[in-house]
């Protein structure tokens, strides 16, 4: 049997991933940094939408492992890791010998500002080594253009590493479309290179380079020569947003019934006998259902239950009511499926029409006729009674399943056993890598995991793993931590050296559904590897909406390294509250705020994209009060956490279909600043997903997995886009025309005059007050609030913009735009200026000093721009005159904090003021704008309301 699963896999494999690899076209083609370029300079070409490659390069002193992803379809993100030859990582040989070379790692970023036309080429700016060390920071802009159909050029300017001007051109001949001739000139100032006098970069000038490069599906290799010497650079690019690389040849077939199939019951004798329902249970337990519940309510027949396999909710819905109507009784007049996480109710589907369901499920009607018949609710439908939690269990499915290469989590080899009740035991190997440590660039840890969970009662679960240490390299690690925060994650090392087996995790999950759109989770046990504790989380999930909120707190207690139930004296709480909110693009934005691991307080903002195949990836910045001063972070400019990660589900590499994801991310693992305690069971995590299907298009996805409807959105979901030009430049020509129509202008100007100069004769005497009583505390809280309200006004505005229904959403975002109109009218003055900050002993109008930036100048406030111009949209839309009085309160914290002069507040909150009344007058109708997504049962599309006038 395994011999012909791995046959099955590999096969499927060979048939189907690899022409389809081969099959690809040619993509573009990514230079030494990973930047979509030529030899080392880049064009301004990104990668198609969703390419993400990874390779490696050899540039004489320079090795480069680099990785790049295009995270938007004007956006590439590229990262790499140059190690330079002939140079230690280390000076101190007993501290970091092993590390061998210096290492630098390195984020490098590409905006495509404009896409190339017939007569225009394509331009984007560049931004090299943004984050850390910045040894390789730089600037650019450049513009490419097709010259001919197989020839292209590019010319830029960069500043710092790049300097000067470069170009760069590529030929593929028609005849050989796999091959390319390119040529660049090279305009890296190597010579400032870190260790350039000590390497083979002293050497290296700006001038003349050239290659040929070969393309063969996702593979590709470019061999370059250089002035001095030759380079190499070879690369695997992968599309994620293929729907899946492997088609699913090993996916079991649907429920059609089997020879021996007794004749469904009528419903006196489905009520009679408990062995109809029973029937139908053993069916879809066969099929990887779980938590089944059945019951006739009248002449409805409910079914409860969830799904450990499949990845879709609807085709999960789908193959449950098909395997329904086999054994339903006969008087049964609908069929209603309650779909659950966990028993918990994620979304109720009532099919009305039996001979219409199984119609379509046969093929004979379209979907369009269909969903006349269908309706999908959020949670659980209020007329269904809750179902028996103890009826219809299975036991445990006799024996051991000893799977190889062909398991449903994507292991090499593990040992399974599970029965209908989500019931588990799998035991299978696992790896970790581990990066950058003085003691070795590179470090593993082979171990055998056993995982077991248990259900006790309606969502309550014990959740366990047990570790036993196969071999490891983090023995290695000898350097003790010498952060200065409480040793919350730098102490792992110590964890990882213990070889003896070890209880990572011994954890009970309660879970509970509040109402049907709030959910929540208590906890309490070994949560993991380091820490124990108590706690718990509510996530609200409002139906049909891109956001949900949600709140963990967590009472912890620090764990010993040995791994059983010894600790450490540290103890904490902490408390984390959590916006989603889900953007176009399948992006999805998450800002999380309040106490982080170890005692830090501050925020956490993570950004991810899902792609087509269902891949994420991201990216998160934490910024807490934590001073982690631990190189690079110094005490000015202390370190904050940040890292990158990749969820990859592991059905679109297998055969058949799967939920596994695998998680990968790469950041410092042994920092303590903006740590969080990782709890098993995150309830946005779990429900995500599902929401996500529900809510796309039908709700039904791949229900009925008929040949003829694969090419439906519903089914396949056509590559994301998302186009803000038109409904921005209707915005634009809205506020231009009534900006020409405003016949106050002159009025309104001269009453701001007046205003202005007022404030201006003022600025001594309210400069003196302030000063005289700087040391107040009720005028240094001032201060404090006067910086703080603008931040706070912006974040609400933006709250009203994502969370508001159309009115609120519309004022909200009015009042975004005004905010950044009036600080670019705020720049523009604070440039012509040039006024110093207020002092005791200043005048007025005393310059900047040389070399100060004149955009710090004091005139005008941006601070007090910020606050009218965000206040003005709301105060006029709701008619709340107050709203002015609270940003003039906030404004004159400003100069209480002796950071403004009067006239400077003044003239900010003037302009502020007068860019959020144009707006707001311009933009408040905004029905002209308005688009919407329509999905129900009767139709599918896009609505998009522009009156003609």
């Amino acid at each position: 049997m395994h011999n012909k699963s791995s046959y099955h896999l590999v096969t499927g494999i060979l048939q189907g991933g690899l022409p389809l690899l081969f099959a690809c076209g040619a993509l573009a083609q990514p230079s030494l940094t990973g930047q979509i370029g030529y030899i080392n300079m880049p064009s301004a070409r990104v990668g198609d939408d969703g390419t993400f490659s990874f390779g490696y390069g050899y540039d004489k002193p320079y090795g480069i492992l680099w990785t790049s992803i295009t995270a938007l379809p004007w956006l590439e993100v590229s990262g790499r890791y140059t190690s330079i030859s002939g140079i230690a990582g280390f000076s101190d040989q007993q501290y970091g010998g092993a590390y061998g070379r210096y290492k630098d790692k390195t984020i490098d970023l590409k905006f495509k500002l404009w896409d190339e036309s017939k007569w225009l080429p394509g331009i984007s700016l560049g931004a090299t080594d943004i984050q850390g060390t910045r040894l390789w920071k730089g600037t650019y802009l450049v513009a490419s253009k097709n010259m001919l159909p197989n020839l292209e050029a590019s010319l830029g300017y960069g500043k710092d590493r790049i300097q000067g001007a470069f170009g760069g051109v590529r030929f593929t001949p028609q005849a050989l479309p796999n091959w390319s001739l390119i040529a660049e000139y090279d305009a890296n100032n190597y010579r400032t290179d870190p260790f350039s006098s000590q390497t083979a970069a002293a050497q290296r000038e700006k001038g003349p380079a050239v290659g040929l490069e070969y393309q063969w599906g996702w593979l590709g290799l470019q061999i370059a020569r250089q002035k001095t010497h030759s380079s190499i650079n070879a690369r695997i690019d992968i599309p994620l947003n293929w729907k899946e690389f492997v088609p699913k040849i090993q996916e079991p077939p649907y429920f059609t019934g089997e020879s021996d199939l007794p004749a469904r019951p009528s419903l006196t004798e489905w009520r009679r006998s408990p062995d109809s329902a029973k029937a139908l249970a053993t069916a879809l337990g066969k099929q990887d259902f779980k938590n089944i519940r059945i019951s006739m309510q009248k002449d409805s027949l409910v079914m409860e239950l969830g799904n450990s396999r499949i990845s879709n909710v609807g085709r999960t819905v789908g193959r449950a009511v098909r395997t329904a109507l086999y054994f339903a009784p006969l008087e049964t007049r609908e069929i209603r499926v309650v779909y659950t996480e966990l028993e918990q109710p994620i979304a109720t589907y009532n099919f009305y029409d039996l001979p219409i369901l199984n119609d379509y499920l046969l093929g004979k009607i379209d979907r369009d006729r269909f969903l006349q018949t269908v309706s999908i609710k959020s949670g659980r439908d209020e007329e269904i009674k809750p179902l028996d939690s103890q009826t219809l269990a299975l036991t445990l499915r006799e024996g051991i399943d000893v799977n190889l290469l062909t398991n449903r989590e994507g292991d090499l080899i593990q040992v399974t056993s599970d029965d209908t009740e989500d019931n588990r035991f799998h035991l299978a190997p696992k790896m970790g890598f581990y990066f950058n440590d003085p003691s070795g660039a590179f470090h593993y840890d082979i171990m055998a995991e056993a995982n077991y969970k248990r259900r006790l009662a309606k969502g309550l679960y014990l959740d366990s793993a047990l570790n036993v240490d196969l071999y490891n390299t983090i023995t290695a690690v000898k350097q003790p931590s010498n952060s200065l925060l409480p040793h919350v994650r730098s102490d792992i090392a110590d964890y990882k050296r213990v070889k003896a087996p070890k209880l990572n995790r011994l954890l009970l999950n309660q879970y509970m559904t509040l109402s049907p759109n709030t959910y929540a989770r208590v906890s309490a046990g070994l949560y993991e590897e380091m820490f124990r504790g108590v706690g718990g989380q509510v996530l609200y999930y409002p139906n049909i909406k891109n956001w949900a909120v949600d709140l963990n707190v967590d009472a912890l207690q620090q764990r010993d390294v040995n791994g059983w139930f010894g600790k450490r004296d540290y103890q904490t709480i902490s408390a984390l509250a959590s916006l989603h909110y889900q953007l176009p693009m399948g992006v999805t934005a998450t800002l999380r705020a309040g106490r982080f691991l170890a005692k830090d307080d501050g925020v956490r903002m993570e950004l991810k994209r899902r792609f087509r195949s269902g891949i994420e990836a991201g990216f998160w910045y934490t910024k807490t009060n934590g001073n982690d001063i631990t190189s690079p972070g110094t005490p000015s400019k202390p370190y904050s956490d940040k890292g990158l990660f990749l969820t990859i589900p592991i059905n679109s590499l297998l055969t058949f279909d799967t939920k596994t994801v695998g998680d990968f991310s790469l950041s410092p693992w042994t920092r303590d600043v903006g740590q969080m305690v990782m709890t098993p069971g995150d309830l946005y995590e779990i429900l995500s997903n599902p929401k996500r299907d529900i809510d796309s298009y039908d709700g039904l996805g791949n229900f009925a997995e008929r040949a003829d409807e694969q090419a439906l959105p519903a089914v396949t979901p056509p590559l994301p886009s998302y186009h803000p030009w038109p409904t921005i430049k209707l915005r634009l020509e809205d506020s231009g025309n009534h900006w020409l129509e405003m016949d106050d202008k002159t009025a309104a100007l001269a009453a701001a005059s007046v205003v202005s100069l007022a404030a201006i004769g003022l600025d001594k005497p309210v400069n003196r007050a302030f000063d005289n009583h700087q040391d107040n505390r009720a005028v240094k809280e001032w201060g404090k609030w006067g910086k703080n309200l603008p931040i706070a006004s912006i974040a609400l505005s933006g709250a009203a913009f994502a969370l508001g229904d159309e009115r609120l959403s519309n004022t909200g975002l009015i009042a975004l735009e005004s905010s950044v109109a009036a600080v670019a009218g705020s720049s523009v003055l604070k440039l012509a200026a040039n006024r110093a900050r207020p002092s005791s002993s200043d005048s007025p109008w005393r310059k900047q000093t040389a070399g100060e930036s004149r955009l710090q100048s004091s005139f005008t406030s941006n601070h007090s721009a910020v606050l009218f111009a965000s206040v003005t949209p709301f105060a006029k839309e709701y008619d709340q005159p107050w709203l002015y009085g609270a940003a003039a309160l906030g404004s004159v914290g400003r100069i209480a904090s002796r950071d403004h002069w009067l006239s400077d507040i003044t003239v900010g909150g003037l302009l502020g003021y007068a860019m959020g009344s144009w707006l707001w007058q311009s933009q408040r109708d905004d029905s002209r704008y308005r688009s919407k997504l329509i999905a129900t049962p009767q139709q599918v599309g896009v609505q998009i309301d522009v009156p003609i006038r």
